[in-house]
């Protein structure tokens, strides 16, 4: 039998929209929300364990909603005021699911590739460039992305939306800046961190050894302990007035030199 629950009301939805709404909420319970045929797709992929599933008949269909059933997820039907009142977006497809989130310990990162090449985001700030920076990982398909320092909540709706869903099929680990420099340091990566000071144009430099790429937020860079263990500071040379770029195109252009280099040796 499928639930069916109408009013926005039910204590049941309460909850879920504290999932929604409040970071603190999210990290209590272990749990948080998607919406989104894609995004549904992708976390069932990267291994997501998914406990329940709401979905709104006029917008997602009661057959899709039965064929989820396999996976062992409660379904129920939601009213449109109950959608409404979880949906983040105005464009779900009429389907939200409760999920179960996952630690990102360093120690939990699958690196299958002999000569991998990592990407470090330190201390983001903004979902959105952290979901823009997880879409430019995936784009080039890095072996994993470290968010040293964390600012955000890895499940904040703003960062699934804006990774398009590859939050969910990315390997991601969560540590501070000395935990994951002391990751790199014992698996023997070369460090490159993106820094003006004491720089070496980036295309200058090899990365076709096990390579990881750290990147730092616009306002304040990379901190002191990025300079210290760095194989080479590394810089994009600028030609306009201002002397910084968004952090996910500095690491789109970063990341793609080495993949280039990669290709062809």
């Amino acid at each position: 039998m499928i639930k069916s629950i109408s009013s926005p009301q039910n204590p049941l939805i309460k909850e879920l929209a504290q999932l929604k709404e409040k970071s603190r909420q999210r990290k209590k319970t272990g749990k948080f929300l998607i919406e989104g045929k894609r995004e549904l797709s992708l976390a069932i992929k990267g291994g997501y364990k998914i406990e329940t599933l709401l979905f709104f008949p006029d917008l997602f269909s009661e057959s899709e909603a039965k064929a989820m059933s396999q996976y062992g997820i409660e379904i129920i039907e939601i009213s449109k005021e109950v959608f409404q009142k979880l949906a983040h977006r105005d464009t779900t497809e009429g389907v939200i699911a409760v999920v179960n989130s996952k630690a990102h310990q360093l120690e939990d990162l699958k690196l299958t590739n002999k000569n991998p090449l990592i990407l470090v985001a330190e201390a983001p700030e903004k979902p959105g460039n952290v979901g823009a920076l997880l879409r430019t990982a995936d784009a080039a398909n890095v072996d994993a992305v470290i968010i040293a320092n964390p600012k955000s909540d890895l499940y904040n709706p703003n960062i699934i939306r804006s990774s398009v869903g590859c939050v969910f099929t990315t390997e991601i680990a969560m540590a501070s800046t000395t935990e994951a420099i002391d990751f790199l340091t014992h698996y023997n990566f070369n460090i490159f961190s993106a820094i003006l000071q004491e720089s070496q144009p980036y295309h200058t430099q090899d990365y076709t050894l096990p390579t990881a790429l750290i990147v730092g937020t616009e306002a304040t860079g990379l901190t002191q302990e990025w300079r210290d263990a760095a194989t080479q500071n590394i810089s994009i040379p600028m030609q306009g007035v201002i002397d910084s770029m968004n952090v996910s195109v500095a690491a789109g252009i970063l990341i793609f030199e080495a993949k280039r280099q990669r290709d062809f040796k």
